[in-house]
């Protein structure tokens, strides 16, 4: 047997160094995975606090006193946040030879919604969702006691455009098949100029002979942030525990800030081994 140079560390020693350093790292790397987890369930009661701001905000504008359609000098502004489910009202003449059929599930099952064009009386154009109509009322010959020739005034909620396309399906103009309600696209395919870069969607008001159906918007926002948080919240907890439990307690407690004040004061001689064990 060949006898260890002077000054040599025994190999016990040099394991129990080895495994002290991995007991540190692996203790760092649990803390930094139960902040993160923290950090994300705080981030979460922050987006449910603006969420709830965001639906109270949208409440008050559908149940507001109508307004005035925006003008063309404020059209830049427009954004989600501020504009979006406004309730205005507006007055021009339907031009119904431009009309565009974008498909729609509603309540009253699938079908289309009709986007009309309205040029007021300075010439702009705005977009109108007029209401829906099921598949057998698609013709306008099939609905003509419903499209007024005369001027009228529209009282509806301002909608932004829906340039991605919907029903995971994309627009397609050439062909005329509308899955979103794309204003700046339908504009150029029906060369409407001065085009208003959103759409109303119409109220309830009936029209003559019930189509298109109108006041079907559907206002809702989806909301689970709290569920969210809770989740992880939980998993720090769980984390946590687990670390602990791994770590044997006493180990984990003394890489921790403050963890040898808590092992001092403890008494008795297991808390005494378990001290130099580390």
């Amino acid at each position: 047997m060949t006898a260890g140079r002077p000054g040599d560390a025994p190999p016990g020693a040099a394991r129990g160094a080895r495994a002290r350093s991995v007991s540190l790292w692996l203790a760092l790397l649990t803390l930094f995975g139960i902040a993160g987890l923290i950090a994300l369930g705080v981030w979460q009661i922050e987006r449910r606090t603006w969420k709830l701001a965001l639906i109270d905000s949208v409440e008050h504008r559908i149940h507001a006193v109508p307004e005035p359609m925006p003008v063309p000098a404020a059209w830049a502004a427009i954004n989600a946040a501020n504009d979006e489910y406004r309730r205005v009202t507006v007055t021009g003449r339907f031009l119904h030879d431009r009309e565009t059929l974008v498909k729609a599930v509603t309540d009253q099952g699938a079908g289309f919604w009709v986007l009309t064009p309205l040029q007021t009386s300075d010439g702009t154009v705005v977009l109108i969702n007029r209401g829906f109509v099921p598949p057998e009322r698609r013709e306008q010959a099939s609905r003509s006691d419903g499209n007024p020739a005369a001027p009228v005034s529209i009282t509806g909620l301002l909608r932004l455009t829906e340039p991605k396309g919907g029903f995971l399906r994309n627009n397609d103009v050439a062909g005329d098949r509308w899955y979103s309600r794309d204003v700046e696209a339908i504009a150029a395919a029906r060369g409407l100029p001065r085009t208003a870069p959103f759409f109303i969607d119409a109220g309830a008001t009936p029209n003559p002979g019930g189509y298109p159906l109108g006041g079907l918007t559907v206002v809702a926002f989806h909301n689970s942030h709290l569920i969210y948080a809770l989740t992880w919240f939980g998993l720090a907890i769980m984390l946590a525990g687990a670390s602990l439990r791994a770590a044997g307690g006493a180990a984990f407690l003394r890489l921790l800030p403050g963890g040898a004040r808590i092992l001092a004061r403890r008494t008795g001689p297991d808390a005494e081994e378990a001290a130099r064990s580390i």
